[in-house]
């Protein structure tokens, strides 16, 4: 079978007064050595995209992270300066995008701010600046300019049993490298809670009566996904979900042939 092609969200960027669609090297190297599937990055086109004719020729969606946070305007909230920067072009192109995958039944992995994505997509709300909330972690990275002390694997989650994930990791507490400010208030319609941080910050969803995998983590398994297990078992399960997917989608193409 052909290795197949993974639809990869960007985000927009200006450097050397040209504006560029980019996505961080971590998320493209775990895609082709994880996953085992070729990333096709997708430039924040909005509704300038036919989505159902970009679904028609990948089989697979990844949502990655971003140091931009989803316009507050989406879920009800109140954009600040403090809680930007915003990138309204990957909003725009992310949101119909988890939609419109979830709707046709095409894999979908979904990281950091894509877990926030996934949940605004389908209805809920984020809680900003997390850290300043009684009773919760400072889920931050480490005030530290070198991203393996950044991204080190700190942070305990518990998998809740007879989840998806209980099936990719069994269930109980793994090790996770947990790195952000806001995090998922009101959970969005169809979404099942797989994953909790020990202040009971959600850290892992997934889409109730998906067709396919359709999975949102908090953490980041693209930066280990060479060195540490449970970082690479996330993308195994992603990538065996995108094979099955083009299995099918390659059966029902020569049927009708």
């Amino acid at each position: 079978m052909m290795q197949p092609l993974v639809a990869v969200s960007s985000d927009v960027r200006t450097f050397d007064t040209y504006t560029w669609h980019a996505t961080p090297q971590q998320y493209v190297e775990a895609a082709i050595t994880g996953a085992g599937v070729l990333p096709v990055l997708l430039p924040c086109l909005g509704d300038r995209i036919d989505f159902d004719q970009l679904l028609s020729s990948v089989d697979g969606v990844m949502i990655t992270g971003s140091k931009t946070n989803v316009h507050p305007d989406l879920y009800g909230g109140e954009a600040t300066e403090a809680n930007g920067p915003y990138d309204p072009a990957r909003d725009a192109t992310t949101l119909p995008l988890i939609r419109k995958a979830i709707e046709r039944g095409v894999p979908l992995l979904a990281i950091c701010r894509g877990i926030q994505e996934l949940n605004v997509a389908l209805g809920g709300t984020l809680a900003t600046e997390i850290q300043e909330k009684e009773g919760r972690l400072d889920h931050r990275a480490p005030a530290d300019h070198d991203h393996d002390v950044r991204f080190s694997i700190r942070q305990n989650v518990r998998i809740e049993p007879g989840t998806c994930l209980a099936g990719v990791f069994g269930a109980g507490d793994i090790r996770v490298n947990s790195v952000h400010r806001q995090a998922i208030d009101r959970l969005g319609d169809r979404l099942d809670v797989e994953a909790v941080a020990e202040d009971g910050t959600v850290e892992a969803v997934s889409v109730r009566g998906a067709k396919a995998f359709a999975v949102g983590v908090q953490w980041h398994p693209e930066y280990w996904v060479r060195t540490d297990d449970t970082s690479a078992r996330i993308f195994r399960a992603f990538g065996d979900a995108v094979r099955r997917h083009a299995s099918t989608r390659s059966g029902l193409m020569q049927a009708a042939e």
